[in-house]
């Protein structure tokens, strides 16, 4: 089967303010990625359902907001799958990425190669709203130009 290349996939929930930078930061990488190599998605879902999104493709990066207490918030770092215990929206019906990942290659589904995973620190998520707070909002453009230079989404190719 001839995988496409890149998935970007941002996830979050967009009514619960900074949980949905993941999708905010995905929504941005859209807008300056061209490249016909690099697909963006955004979803607000996790464990079992991730793997039709993630499915088919070469390489995925993901991108979530996570609250670790280890990190100022809007700090970018990655995480390991292995590292992954839930949370967000990867702990949806109690399963973690790590473990639908490992049943969906004991099912021989067509998954990644290569998954890098990004976790963006966020305060406690305690209130609604449809954006991000100042603090994480601010942090959202140096997020997208790390996030594009490490996993080579653009070189050339910006719109």
């Amino acid at each position: 089967m001839n995988k496409k290349k890149k998935l970007v996939l941002g996830l979050g929930n967009t009514i619960l303010t900074d949980d949905g930078v993941g999708i905010y930061v995905a929504r941005e990488i859209a807008k300056i990625v061209d490249n016909t190599d690099v697909v963006v998605e955004e979803a607000g879902i996790g464990g079992l359902e991730i793997l039709e999104i993630i499915a088919g493709y070469q390489e995925v990066t993901i991108i979530d907001a996570m609250t670790t207490g280890q990190h100022s918030p809007g700090t970018l770092f990655k995480v390991a799958i292995e590292d992954l215990k839930g949370g967000a929206a990867f702990d949806r019906h109690h399963i973690s990425l790590k473990e639908a990942v490992d049943l969906g290659m004991g099912l021989e589904m067509d998954l990644p190669d290569e998954i890098v995973i990004y976790g963006i620190e966020i305060q406690p998520v305690r209130e609604f709203g449809e954006k991000c707070t100042p603090d994480i909002e601010k942090c959202i453009p140096e997020i997208v130009k790390k996030i594009i230079k490490e996993n080579s989404l653009a070189s050339d190719m910006i719109k």
